[in-house]
């Protein structure tokens, strides 16, 4: 694959977007934080992976768990197995996560060298821009959310510039979050 997939359409919905998936996307861009301030790129790559795996869990956690037997539903499979299935439109958001999990799971056994800055800033804007499609996914042409799509890092500068989405001054409020 190469570049970042296409941006999805998102999908209309009647009910309201459930506390946990709130919930998920917060874990997810606190996640993204983290993975902006690490000095370790195994454990910057492992803080994008897991943000992008809490977005995923929010978007299946609002459609739904597909199967269509019982015994279907109760097979343990992998998110990035399942996010095809209920949100087609990011099948290639889900190769690009689930090739990247061996990885994450070298490092979480501390296997050290796994990632470099380069790949753990990578996975990071590809994480970021993930969690963006799954918050405008959940909360269609909501101004008042704002995600931060993380940039390349400044060389020299130990910091990150980052560009914002959404409004200014909101907080990071979901509308209809408790």
């Amino acid at each position: 694959m190469t570049g970042l997939p296409i941006d999805v359409h998102a999908l209309p919905r009647k009910a309201p977007v459930p506390a946990a998936a709130h919930d998920l996307l917060t874990q997810a861009e606190r996640r993204l934080d983290e993975a902006a301030v690490l000095t370790d790129p195994g454990e910057a790559y492992v803080a994008a992976h897991l943000a992008a795996l809490r977005a995923a869990a929010a978007l299946i956690a609002v459609r739904g768990r597909p199967g269509s037997t019982e015994r279907a539903r109760r097979r343990i499979r992998s998110v990035w197995e399942v996010l095809p299935e209920i949100a087609p439109e990011l099948a290639e958001w889900s190769v690009l996560f689930a090739g990247s999990a061996d990885r994450r799971a070298r490092i979480d056994a501390g296997v050290r060298g796994v990632a470099g800055r380069q790949d753990a800033d990578e996975l990071r804007r590809a994480a970021g821009f993930f969690v963006r499609l799954v918050d405008e996914a959940l909360f269609p042409g909501a101004r008042a959310r704002t995600v931060r799509l993380p940039l390349a890092r400044e060389a020299g500068d130990g910091g990150d510039r980052e560009a914002r989405g959404g409004g200014e001054g909101d907080g990071g409020a979901r509308p209809g979050a408790q």
